[in-house]
């Protein structure tokens, strides 16, 4: 429902970068004369979307009583300069913060909305904005962008990342005026393509790379110093101001997400607030991957950004602050649930079968008590046929999705619990424990955390993924996984899930010994490994039970 205030029709203005560069944006304003803050969003995109995939129209906040600035970032949309991701985005947005705080009708308070590059570039703008800046919402955002952006736990992000760039090499393609590159990177959006001398190096990103950013992110892997001036967690001490931060159980940038929201719930001087849903990077719907998380999780942010934005630029008591710090949408029992700090709750399910936990997923066992005897479950995976990625984050559709039928295949084991007999209840962190060994030199291994319903089906809660390079230890490992929460209903059970591989969300191990994203498609080897358990080699899943 729209607010109390007619909207004037939007006004396109100008403001000018402290070296020259001249930076556009579109204005809504509440038709009144009274002064009213301001919500600045900063876009890669083009600012006739203003976000519109996951937000309300910028006339709706403006209709509640803010002027909307929606900022076309530098060398993006009509806005001068030359666009390097997020290398300009904490001086201009300082800039752009400034400015805004001085507009006409402005009472000078400003705040920032925004999600993934726009929600990142809001921290990076907070570092060096002045005191005009009174409140952020940034979501789904990146925080240390080697680490939870562009790799995790060292494998490259492969899908994501060719997919992102092939996304901003198409703007930037379309804003130099290269119609065959645009062509290409358009027709490569329909459905990217794998074939080629190297999965990481398609014919399209190898012709016209050069309006991204991707070949740089694979050769600076270890530049720490580029990887720093780009990412918000290396600036966050400069940062002092109120947050409310939003992702989602599906979101590719869950990782980054939490990790910035437990570095400022943990300094007192910075008031936090976190909300995660059951949602993709896009769109936050109830429904994904044929599940229906019900009327709960349809939408709800724009309300809550009122609500937090109200308090902290118009000073109106709204609550918001009252409330427990963390609210996380409970799959399974399609609720929300609160919170007074992130949950650290961890319990052990540990691994154990008879070797046939390939074959037969009756064999493969999760339990709370870990064997006495220990023993070993092998799987081959097979380059020329690797493990797909399946629903989680990186999946197509991500979500949910039934991975019953990859479970199945003979390059997956799986490891389940009995049914069980109450209601069992998660919310938090989860990490694989596990002592692999290998014939190869170097592997990967994927781990997915899944509910096993009555009828059979295997529900993706949660993944993780992890590069071993050569001269890594071997045992034990630890896999972080994206956290989760959800409710097991009685006679349901969980799962964990492990292969060698989960294409095209990461390249494949040749098993060599070389980086999976340089290798050639023709080293790859086919690769046993072992996943061993009990006695002196206890490999387990840790899982956030919680209380009921």
């Amino acid at each position: 429902m729209a607010g109390p205030f007619a909207v004037a029709s939007p006004e396109t203005a100008a403001m000018r970068t402290r070296d020259g560069m001249r930076l556009h944006a579109d204005i809504w304003r509440p038709a009144s004369a009274n002064p009213f803050p301001v919500l600045l969003m900063r876009q890669p995109y083009g600012r006739r979307i203003a976000s519109t995939v996951t937000y309300a129209h910028p006339a709706w906040y403006a209709s509640h009583g803010y002027i909307v600035v929606i900022q076309d970032v530098r060398g993006r949309g009509s806005s001068e300069g030359e666009f390097q991701v997020f290398a300009h985005e904490a001086t201009d947005g300082a800039d752009a913060v400034a400015w805004a705080a001085s507009l006409p009708g402005s009472n000078g308070a400003v705040g920032m909305y925004g999600f993934s590059y726009q929600g990142t570039a809001q921290l990076l703008a907070a570092a060096r904005a002045g005191s005009a800046l009174k409140a952020l919402a940034p979501a789904m955002i990146g925080w240390d962008l080697r680490a939870d952006w562009a790799y995790e736990n060292d494998a490259f992000c492969l899908q994501a990342n060719l997919g992102w760039a092939t996304q901003i090499g198409a703007e930037t393609a379309r804003l130099a005026g290269d119609a065959d590159a645009f062509a290409a990177f358009y027709a490569a959006s329909r459905g990217l393509p794998w074939a080629g001398v190297r999965a990481t190096r398609p014919d399209f990103i190898e012709r016209h790379g050069r309006h991204t950013h991707y070949h740089a992110w694979l050769a600076r892997r270890d530049d720490h110093a580029y990887w720093r001036s780009i990412s918000p967690a290396a600036q966050a001490d400069e940062v002092a101001v109120p947050m409310l931060f939003v992702g989602g159980w599906y979101d590719t940038h869950l990782p980054g997400t939490l990790a910035a929201f437990k570095h400022y719930a943990a300094r007192a001087a910075v008031p936090a607030r976190l909300v995660v849903g059951p949602w993709p990077h896009m769109p936050w719907g109830r429904r994904l991957a044929g599940v229906d998380f019900g009327p709960e999780a349809a939408g709800g942010i724009d309300h809550l950004h009122l609500r937090w934005f109200d308090h902290w630029l118009k000073g109106r008591d709204t609550g918001i602050l009252a409330e427990p710090a963390v609210r996380l949408f409970e799959m399974g029992r399609n609720e929300w649930r609160d919170f007074p700090a992130w949950p650290a709750h961890a319990a052990e399910l540990y691994l154990a079968g008879n070797g046939l936990a390939s074959i037969d997923e009756r064999s493969g066992r999760l339990a709370f008590e870990a064997p006495a005897d220990g023993g070993v479950d092998r799987l081959v995976h097979d380059p020329w046929r690797p493990a797909p990625a399946v629903g989680g984050a990186f999946g197509t559709p991500p979500g949910p999705a039934d991975r019953s039928a990859v479970d199945a295949r003979g390059d997956v084991l799986t490891f389940t619990t009995e049914p069980f007999a109450s209601e069992t209840r998660l919310a938090g962190n989860v990490t694989a424990r596990l002592w692999l060994a290998a014939d190869v030199p170097s592997i990967d291994v994927s781990c997915t955390l899944s509910r096993v319903t009555r009828a059979g089906s295997a529900l993706t809660l949660t993944q993780g993924y992890r590069h071993l390079p050569a001269g890594a230890p071997r045992e034990p490992v630890l896999v972080p996984m994206r956290a989760t929460a959800a409710c097991l209903a009685p006679g349901e059970a969980l799962r964990l899930s492990l292969a060698a591989a989960c294409f095209p969300a990461y390249p494949v191990n040749p098993g060599t010994g070389r980086r999976p994203e340089e290798a050639s498609l023709d080293e790859a080897r086919i690769i046993t490994f072992g996943v061993h358990h009990g006695g002196a080699t206890p490999s387990a899943v840790l899982v956030p039970l919680v209380p009921a």
